[in-house]
């Protein structure tokens, strides 16, 4: 998948701004420094949480620091407006291409969740047998028990002769 991040910083002191963007291994994928603005693109490899970082370092006084940020990942992140300009696209093949990575995404998506579906599907056969199985050895400890109470109940009222 790809990700796409432009941003912009608004700040007093551009000096000491730090932008780093990790994978949850702590890949780094990103890390500028001293900029005001910029744009980092990515292709994911991994799933999982990516992690990107905005910071002023050592600034007395404080400063405010505000930014402007977009993540934008999959058919969102394609940059279709270069696209256009690149050639003499119109309209209309432009849709269509956006279409075709809609497309690809939701079959990419579909296959995904049919392989979790018979992962799933395995794991519920697996407990359902393993649930089936303790229910039998269940039964049968509690009929042993009983068993075992009828006979020492017998035997204690033989014993008191009672019977």
């Amino acid at each position: 998948m790809v990700i796409i991040a432009p941003y912009l910083i608004f700040t007093s002191i551009s000096k000491d701004t730090r932008i780093r963007v990790f994978s949850k291994n702590e890949k780094r994928f990103h890390d500028a420094r001293d900029v005001e603005s910029g744009q980092f693109g990515f292709v994911v490899t991994e799933d999982g949480k990516h992690l990107a970082c905005f910071a002023t370092i050592n600034h007395e006084p404080p400063v405010n620091t505000s930014v402007d940020f977009t993540w934008r990942s999959g058919v969102a992140a394609e940059a279709w407006t270069k696209v256009v300009k690149k050639g003499s696209v119109d309209a209309m093949e432009l849709e269509l291409k956006k279409m075709e990575d809609t497309i690809k995404w939701i079959h990419e998506e579909m296959l995904y969740l049919r392989e979790r579906e018979q992962q799933t599907l395995k794991q519920n056969m697996k407990t359902n047998s393993i649930m089936g199985w303790s229910s039998l050895v269940s039964l049968f400890i509690c009929l042993s028990v009983a068993g075992l109470q009828l006979w020492h109940l017998k035997s204690f009222f033989e014993k008191k002769k009672i019977i």
